[in-house]
């Protein structure tokens, strides 16, 4: 009997703009090889104007799901079928995953990030500095909340989404919330466990971006962690370490939030050291 030959590879991918210097590709694919499945993961710009014909795309295509990053975590949601339980919360999805005919949006950055932080520290009980307001400050503060978190200080420019999370968090998980708007160099309050960049700053090609803060104010001890996968030692992160600060990468959340992804679009525990490998190898080089 001869050999059925099969030709099609299943699809998955990532949404935005820009999107050049997104590293999750590499790890993504990996993972995919070392497991053996026929998938592709490509890494697809994207623009605002774009979205609802990308996924309309998706569904044309039979796509099994797709990552969203900036700027359309939020803006992705009215092309949806549906959310899941933590998406609906956040009000933010990154990860969207095909079942039956429909697209429900997910959202795993806060729980790859809360596996991440757990290495360090317990959030039971701890006060958090988080800057920025967009869809990874929202993935993540819920998480924390519902992890225990004692309450967050939430440090943002643009007033108007400061104020929006910090009602957000006070409705949804009923935490302790105070916005600041951030203006000059932010000094870390007295009492302070962690902080958390969730904004852009210091992602390829700006590195060498600074973020507003006073660093001097960085307690040893805490654990600072910033949401950037590329670069991973950004200048937080060194600047951080340097303080004797317990220091969180970008790629520790990246890999974490990339396992619960290939677990909804497949079905399979991907081995998480493999994509870890996979991205070290691409920043060492």
């Amino acid at each position: 009997m001869a050999k059925v030959l099969n030709f099609k590879q299943e699809l998955t991918g990532c949404f935005g703009q820009p999107v050049s210097e997104n590293p999750t590709q590499a790890m993504i694919e990996a993972a995919y090889k070392h497991h053996r499945l026929d998938w592709r993961y490509l890494t697809i710009e994207v623009s605002p104007a774009g979205l609802a014909d990308a996924v309309k795309g998706v569904r044309a295509m039979g796509f099994k799901g797709f990552n969203c990053t900036i700027p359309h975590k939020v803006a992705v949601i009215q092309h949806l079928d549906g959310l899941g339980e933590s998406a609906s919360v956040m009000g933010a999805v990154n990860c969207v995953v095909r079942r039956g005919d429909k697209l429900i949006g997910e959202n795993t950055d806060g729980k790859g990030f809360l596996e991440s932080f757990r290495t360090l520290m317990d959030p039971k009980g701890k006060r958090v500095v988080v800057f920025g307001a967009g869809g990874a400050a929202r993935a993540i503060t819920v998480e924390l909340a519902l992890a225990g978190a004692a309450g967050f200080t939430l440090v943002n420019r643009g007033a108007a989404r400061g104020r929006e999370l910090t009602a957000l968090l006070h409705d949804k998980v009923k935490t302790q919330v105070q916005f600041v708007e951030w203006i000059g160099d932010f000094k870390i309050p007295d009492g302070t466990d962690a902080v958390i960049n969730a904004t852009s700053i210091g992602l390829f090609p700006d590195v060498d971006a600074r973020l507003a803060l006073d660093v001097s104010t960085l307690k040893q001890g805490m654990v600072v962690a910033d949401v950037i996968p590329n670069p991973p030692q950004t200048r937080l992160v060194r600047e951080a370490r340097e303080r004797g600060c317990k220091v969180i990468d970008g790629l520790g959340m990246l890999v974490n939030q990339g396992v619960i992804g290939i677990r909804h679009w497949t079905g399979i525990d991907p081995d998480p050291g493999v994509m870890r490998r996979a991205l070290e190898e691409v920043f060492s080089s």
